[in-house]
């Protein structure tokens, strides 16, 4: 990349994202990326920051992984390219056996999209068909996406910006309140309840003990579809494959993205149970996607799959993960500052003190060469999530800039 950053900056800000550029203007990050590999990403500028926003779980093996840039050089050395999507694929056939064995429970389809959107979509089309209803049930402040049926279910003020928003259809409970669910389901008109098993946006609110077990099981009592948003917390960033799993909890539908493109070709899916996937048999044409299962983004895949899969990486995650719970805990003892910490395994909310306290971290983690994103509907709470394969040097250096970070916020 030859260009300099203010043109950079320009060119985004007169054609493509001039809000998004003008916000983070007014915090003071100017952050435009140029090199990237592992857990590093470098500003154009030259500046070096530890990633541990990874776009959402985009990088969760970290950038560019060597493995994934070999995968890809083979795949286009390999004679495919994007594929048609009427036509059987022994890629797609590989993957898509691979997801659903990676699944707990009874998975029986996987059906592909172009990014985590675009999955929901399918799976609240694919709970609607399955149950005959249209109501979709979701938290208050919940977020799946932006695209038609994923930006209606959750918080749905940006749907409503564009006129999109579905409130006949769509019913919002708080977190964590299994009365509230069960009121919403009681009148058994309910298509399916849609979660993030870890809810991102929100700060990573843990479910307490029993809530996901217990909405599954008023699930099955009133014939509604249970859908695990796993986009931003599964492929094994909490210790096991999928989140869910760590609760106990077989659901209807999981839905994947972000990590399974190796943040290198964009893939998503939605995996099904047999019900849920019942209109595969019935009308194979009622929803396509040009782009969904890519071959090359299949080959990728794979090898994603592969990788987090191996007993080694599941091991590895849950060490550095009790390795970061107790060099967090310590932290938070020095500094009233950080009020709560909030983990499952390498998935991680920070809350700080004041309303916007996560945003004024941010911008002093930026400074002292960290990119941690806040969380877009709590501004209290750090999103923290570094990569599958940190390690306990990465962590003590992020923790330094943490703690210095902390300090200059309260000083």
């Amino acid at each position: 990349m030859s260009a300099s950053k203010d043109r950079v900056i320009e060119l985004n800000k007169g054609y493509v994202c001039p809000d998004k550029i003008r916000i983070f203007n007014q915090i003071g990050i100017d952050l435009v990326i140029g090199k990237r590999e592992g857990p590093y990403i470098y500003d154009l500028d030259g500046k070096k920051l530890i990633d541990i926003h990874i776009n959402g779980g985009t990088y969760n093996l970290g950038h560019r992984h060597p493995e994934i840039i070999k995968t890809m050089k083979e795949a286009l050395e390999m004679p495919i390219d994007i594929g048609n999507h009427h036509f059987p694929s022994l890629l797609r056939g590989q993957v898509a056996e691979m997801l659903v064995t990676l699944c707990p429970g009874d998975m029986k389809y996987c059906v592909f999209a172009s990014g985590g959107s675009e999955a929901v979509d399918i799976a609240v089309k694919s709970a609607r068909h399955a149950t005959q209803r249209r109501k979709i049930v979701s938290i208050d402040n919940g977020y799946h996406g932006r695209t038609g049926l994923s930006g209606a279910v959750g918080n749905t003020k940006n749907a409503a910006f564009f006129l999109s928003d579905t409130p006949d259809d769509s019913v919002t409970v708080p977190f964590n309140d299994v009365f509230a669910m069960k009121g919403a389901l009681s009148k058994e008109d309910i298509a399916a309840v849609i979660l993030e098993t870890i809810p991102a946006t929100l700060g990573f609110p843990l479910p307490e003990n029993g809530y996901l077990a217990e909405v599954k099981s008023i699930c099955e009592q009133t014939g509604t579809l249970f859908i695990a948003d796993e986009v931003q917390t599964g492929l094994s960033r909490s210790g096991k494959i999928w989140a869910i799993e760590k609760f106990g909890v077989v659901p209807d539908i999981i839905v994947s993205a972000k990590g399974l493109s190796g943040g290198m070709y964009p893939i998503a899916a939605a995996i099904l149970n047999e019900k849920a996937g019942s209109w595969l048999l019935e009308d194979g044409f009622a929803h396509v996607s040009t782009f969904g299962g890519s071959e090359i983004g299949c080959h990728i895949a794979k090898k994603v799959l592969e990788i987090i899969s191996r007993p080694e990486t599941l091991d590895h995650v849950n060490r550095v993960s009790k390795y970061l719970a107790d060099s967090l805990e310590k932290l938070q003892e020095k500094y009233s500052h950080l009020i709560e910490v909030r983990q499952c395994g390498l998935i991680a909310g920070l809350k700080f003190e004041g309303e916007i306290g996560a945003v004024t971290m941010s911008k002093a983690l930026y400074d002292n060469g960290v990119w941690a994103m806040f969380s877009g509907y709590d501004l209290s709470v750090l999103q923290f999530k570094p990569y599958l394969f940190t390690d306990e040097v990465l962590v003590d250096e992020l923790m330094d800039k943490l703690e210095k970070s902390i300090v200059q916020c309260t000083s």
